[in-house]
């Protein structure tokens, strides 16, 4: 017999039934020179007859082999299958699994060139069970492209992350000269099999192609050995085999390995235990703390940097066996987001707890100051809501207990506080039955309710399409309305009664539901049958839904789903605006408004909107909002949310369009609408055609981006200054501009006319909103936001110590920082009452109005701010990226800024503290800046395009 290419050697162990599929996806390789060596794991059921019998059907392509006794695991199957193979190349692959067909071949090949000891290729986990035919692709950015690499220290995250022995083809002679086997007796073999094959490879090659599929059965009642988290002995395993890896990398002198493995251990190894620790008794958890603190004390306190701050915060509060405030955060684990702890606030810091704050390692990973769990309103919190307890009278009547955090004791003693119990089916647009609470109560750190639900009597599900109902907590607050999930915690829901239920497909479909408890430990009910008839109906209906009848409903259900959602696509409705929308009539008087891409009501548009208002100009308004609710916008106009079909409508048969960014560059503009484009500041960095990245672009790319520009009929520019840039940058006609200057600058105009003329500055009503001390002068910070090379928006990071500024400037200045609207920021509360943020919520001019000084970067908001004659400071700590490498600039700023400009923390409050003499020095480069950069601000630009548009015999 030749020696064949490849062994793939097949282990199984009580797998009768998919043994056969697994063998099959071997043998119908395109790389046609394999054996297939079966090695069973001394199984109760038929594993071994089968193997036989593929061997009998298989001829000297399939070996069939039994171990004497069960080894308990994979290692000792797989060791048996390595001593036996006789091909040149091993491959593993698991009796539940499959080979892709070309996985030989690629391996193979990719083998052949590189001359690699270990080829690995991509694995896909393929979710058996789900109904949607879930994949998911086995860390791809590791397999992007081809790599061949001479040392595993060239690619840490392989060893890291991917740890899998069967998406893998070995060299036989390299495993055999380096002794590599699979340890035997002890589960997770593969990540010590992995580490070591890793260590020892003398070059490795990997290759973009699909290879292995991992199947996976999530509701399988018999877990795999890796997924029974709860047993004990599956984490001494765990450990076991992190410590001998440990300590072939540390004989390696591979300490960076050894510290992005202590990352991956802290985001991934330990979160996977930490899970479970809620639904565990105390002997197990105190078992599992000694074992996990043991292994913790090894690892860097560096790496609890790199990783979530939930995640720290829970390796941490294991270290000090601290369940009190170890649970809940272990609960936020399963749902990210969620906020399970009070919270305290401690020398102007927000930390998980009050405990271990004076050991700085603790009051370092405690601090979550940068959530902003502090700043964000109730009802944007998924706060944390655990049964306390569970009772049901055995026919059909619920009562429960629960306790909702009260983050921070925002929640005061005299809020005003009702709710409701929500049950709702889990399958979306079906019924949902509410319930009012018996109680709720303020109980300082948390919220305390009660609720009765008569199941029985009110709650009428399907019966069939509705099988599990989620329960929900719905609190209104002082007319804020906050909702959460019911979680079960610690109480035992399952103990509770299967109650009587009247489906409205009649009891023969079920008649009992259950309490249950969800993958994330949230209470809901289940379905079930328990009497003759509804059991009988039952084993009807799978027995239906089995059937070809229900195969071709099943269809057709699935294809009514892909119509919904293609209705919902962008190409869809860019075809339905085109084709049906665009043929209705244009509307007289109809005004489509947006600012920022419908992010806010604000700027030009809505200084145009207000002086048309304010003039009684005949039309009809529409604004455009984006997200799931518009805030702050007016109520005298309809609103549309973007890219809904209102908003396709609207656009098609506006009048006019008016905004201040770009309407979506998609839908084309019809010939009976006039586009008004009022931009949104100036230019410093270069823009439109004048950024390198555009001139990079294909030729249909640049003809795409010059149609959505050339829909522009008017360009409102402020200076000769935009005509040189940002109409020359978007290629725009010299008749399409409007010398107007800005609208939402009318204001300004006219605030320094008034000051000007009574020679006091007035702070209006803004400035006692913000409960601002008028005895304060006021600055405000607003920087732009910074890109990375590949054009996504970069985290946004104060580039100063606010804490240190406030301690600084409090007594004289109170400091307002408005982010850029594609940023956000947290301000920690030590600086609260004189620090404000005023990102959201606000129009950007009357800020700058109250504002004695600006603080700013590159943001065009310079431009503006030069309008009113104050001084500014410019704190361009990373010029030359920005103006340099990033995009380029129109001119030096340097050369030009009406004001000092600064790179570094120090000389910033260096200039604050100068900030008068600034007033006077800057004067006349604030003068000569406003000539240049705001010429035509003369404060009537919104009453000249009203004039020009929209007043009777007024033309476009």
């Amino acid at each position: 017999m030749p020696v064949p290419d490849v062994s793939v050697i097949v282990i199984v162990y009580n797998d009768a039934d998919r043994l056969p599929t697994a063998v099959q996806s071997a043998l119908d390789q395109t790389h046609k020179s394999v054996e297939v060596l079966i090695v069973d794991d001394c199984s109760k059921d038929r594993s071994y007859e089968v193997a036989q019998e593929l061997q009998a059907a298989n001829p000297g392509r399939v070996r069939a082999f039994q171990l004497p006794q069960n080894s308990g695991g994979c290692g000792a199957p797989r060791n048996h299958g390595i001593s036996e193979a006789l091909g040149t190349y091993v491959i593993f692959l698991d009796s539940d699994d499959v080979l892709e067909k070309n996985a030989c071949r690629n391996m193979v090949a990719a083998a052949e060139r590189t001359g690699a000891d270990l080829v690995s290729g991509m694995c896909v986990r393929v979710h058996v069970d789900n109904r949607h035919g879930k994949t998911v692709d086995w860390y791809p950015w590791i397999y992007a492209t081809s790599r061949t690499l001479e040392s595993i220290t060239e690619m840490p995250d392989l060893l890291v992350f991917d740890t899998l022995s069967t998406n893998k083809c070995y060299r036989r002679d390299f495993l055999l000269e380096q002794g590599l086997s699979f340890p035997v007796g002890i589960h997770y073999e593969d990540l010590l099999f992995s580490a070591q094959a890793y260590v020892a490879a003398r070059r490795i090659a990997l290759i973009p192609n699909h290879v292995y599929s991992w199947n996976v059965v999530e509701n399988s009642a018999a877990k795999s050995i890796s997924n029974r988290r709860h047993e004990i002995a599956n984490f001494v395993h765990r450990m076991e085999i992190h410590r001998r890896v440990d300590e072939l990398l540390e004989e390696k002198g591979y300490d960076d390995l050894k510290f992005r493995k202590d990352v991956k251990f802290l985001k991934h190894d330990l979160v996977l235990h930490l899970r479970d620790l809620p639904l565990l008794d105390d002997a197990y958890r105190h078992e599992f703390a000694e074992l996990a603190n043991s292994y913790l004390a090894t690892i860097s306190p560096q790496a609890y940097a790199e990783v979530q701050p939930i995640q720290a915060i829970c390796a941490y509060l294991l270290g000090k066996e601290d369940w009190t405030n170890l649970l809940p955060a272990a609960d936020a684990l399963i749902s990210a987001g969620k906020l399970s702890a009070p919270l305290v606030e401690k020398n102007g810091r927000i930390y998980w707890c009050a405990e271990h704050l004076d050991d700085p390692e603790g009051a370092r990973i405690l601090d979550v100051t940068e959530a902003g769990y502090h700043t964000r309103p109730l009802s944007k919190l998924s706060l944390g809501n655990r049964l306390t307890s569970y009772s049901d009278d055995g026919h059909g009547k619920v009562r429960l207990g629960g306790s909702v955090v009260n983050p921070l004791g925002r929640v005061k003693p005299g809020a005003k506080l009702s709710g409701t119990l929500e049950f709702r089916a889990r399958r979306t647009s079906l019924q949902s039955f509410r319930f009012p609470l018996t109680s709720l109560t303020h109980a300082g750190r948390t919220l305390d309710w009660t609720g009765e639900a008569d199941i029985a009597r009110k709650l009428r599900p399907l019966g069939i399409i509705d099988v599990v109902w989620d329960v929900r907590l719905d609190m209104d607050i002082d007319g804020e309305t906050v909702s959460t999930r019911v979680s079960a915690g610690a109480i035992d829901v399952n103990s509770g009664h299967a109650l009587h239920i009247r489906p409205r497909l009649t009891r023969l479909v079920s008649d009992r539901i259950e309490p249950s408890i969800s993958k994330k430990g949230n209470l809901s009910y289940v379905l079930t049958s328990s009497g003759a008839a509804s059991v009988r109906t039952q084993g009807l209906i799978e027995e239906a839904l089995q059937s070809r009848a229900a195969g071709v409903a099943k269809k057709g259900l699935r294809r009514a789903r892909r119509v919904k959602k293609d209705l919902n696509s962008g190409h869809t409705k860019t075809r339905v605006y085109h084709e049906v929308l665009s043929k209705l009539p244009i509307r007289k008087g109809l005004v489509v408004f947006e600012s920022h891409m419908g992010k806010q009501f604000s700027d030009s548009p809505k200084a145009i909107y207000d002086e048309m208002r304010r003039q009684n100009v005949d039309f009809e308004a529409v604004w455009s909002y984006e997200g799931a609710k518009p805030t702050g916008f007016p109520k005298d106009a309809t609103l549309v949310r973007r890219w809904s079909y209102p908003y396709l409508r609207a656009l098609a048969q506006a009048e006019f369009w008016i905004d201040n960014q770009g309407f979506p560059p998609a839908l084309t503009k019809r010939p009976g609408t006039t586009y008004i484009q009022t931009w949104h500041g100036s230019a410093l960095k270069r823009m439109g055609f004048d950024l390198p990245q555009m001139k990079v672009l294909s030729r249909p790319e640049r003809e795409r981006h010059q149609r959505g520009l050339d829909r522009f009929d008017h360009f409102l520019v402020r200076s000769e200054h935009d005509v040189r840039t940002l109409a020359r940058g978007f290629r725009l006609r010299e008749d399409r501009l409007l010398r107007t200057g800005y609208p939402r600058n009318d204001e300004l105009v006219k605030a320094r006319e008034k000051e000007t003329e009574s020679g006091a500055r007035e702070r209006g009503p803004l400035a006692a909103a913000l409960k601002i001390d008028p005895a304060k002068k006021v600055l405000l910070y607003a920087p732009t936001f910074r890109a990375t090379p590949q054009g996504s928006v970069r985290r946004f990071e104060l580039p100063f110590d606010v804490e240190a500024f406030a301690d600084r400037f409090g007594d004289d200045y109170t400091l307002l920082i408005r982010s850029h609207y594609l940023n956000q920021v947290v301000l920690p509360p030590s600086v609260r009452g004189r620090v404000i943020d005023v990102s959201q919520g606000y129009d950007i001019s009357p800020l700058l109005v109250l504002a004695d000084g600006l603080i700013t970067d590159y943001s065009s908001l310079m431009f503006d701010y030069t309008l009113l004659d104050r001084p500014m400071i410019f704190f361009t700590y990373d010029y030359e990226e920005y103006a340099g490498e990033t995009r380029g600039t129109y001119f030096d700023l340097r050369e030009k800024a009406p004001g000092p400009v600064v790179a570094t923390e120090a000389a910033l409050f260096a200039a604050v503290d100068e900030f008068k003499s600034a007033d006077t020095e800057y004067a006349r480069a604030r003068e000569l800046f406003a000539a240049e950069f705001g010429e035509y601000d003369k404060g009537t630009a919104a009453q000249q395009i009203v004039a020009k548009f929209f007043t009777p015999g007024s033309g476009k």
